[in-house]
């Protein structure tokens, strides 16, 4: 069963069609990288494929959820990294992971155990743990971010521009990340406008332009949209 299957997908924004029928199948355990200029769908495709966003008309159904009837269901087993980053401003770096922790079932003892694993991988310093996260530099909220992802293990990797505001060193833990979680069988859909950097992550590129996939390349030979 594909992780994600989309037919026909149409989203609005306003009355505005984000995505204008979009084909588009993920299977297990695949890196995609979507590309295309700002205002092509990036975002509303990978905010669809989280279930927060409705769709309009079409099929589309998220590791066997429907995103018009189960949508909540499907944003269990889901993560996205967001340009909102996803934290709660007011709260601790430590009280962010727990509540994610707890979003995705764990008891106290997993979630102990995963926030501290997490955030030593990301090198989020002690000092900061205990932090409001809206006193965090840019770069630090957003190694924050990424290790509420890992402490949640989600099935699938929803990851948009995941190496903004990062350092190098930074950027190079995000990509050792992608290849962890997909190594565990999760599968990941990365946008990104750095395309040289996310290359090396995925053979497969889907290109949206206009809110529809245009292309589907897989080990650099392009294909169908929908092949």
């Amino acid at each position: 069963m594909p992780v994600v299957e989309l037919r026909g997908t149409v989203a609005l924004l306003g009355n505005f069609p984000a995505l204008a029928g979009v084909d588009l199948t993920v299977r297990a355990g695949e890196t995609v990288l979507v590309r295309g200029p700002n205002g092509a769908g990036k975002t509303t495709l990978l905010r669809l494929c989280a279930g927060l966003i409705r769709p309009e008309s079409g099929s589309a159904t998220v590791l066997g959820h429907d995103l018009v009837m189960e949508r909540r269901a499907a944003r269990r087993r889901v993560a996205l990294l967001g340009h909102a980053n996803g934290l709660y401003d007011d709260l601790t770096v430590v009280q962010n992971m727990r509540f994610w922790a707890r979003a995705a079932g764990l008891s106290s003892g997993e979630a102990s155990q995963r926030t501290a694993s997490a955030l030593d991988r990301l090198a989020v310093a002690r000092r900061l743990h205990d932090q409001p996260v809206h006193t965090l530099s840019a770069g630090q909220r957003r190694r924050t971010s990424l290790a509420a992802l890992v402490v949640r293990r989600p099935e699938l990797w929803l990851l948009d521009e995941p190496h903004a505001g990062l350092d190098q060193a930074g950027r190079d833990v995000v990509d050792a990340l992608v290849s962890d979680a997909v190594a565990a069988g999760a599968t990941v859909v990365v946008s990104s406008h750095e395309l040289e950097r996310v290359a090396t992550l995925s053979p497969r590129v889907v290109t949206v332009s206009g809110g529809m996939v245009v292309d589907d390349t897989a080990g650099g030979h392009g294909r169908p949209a929908d092949g």
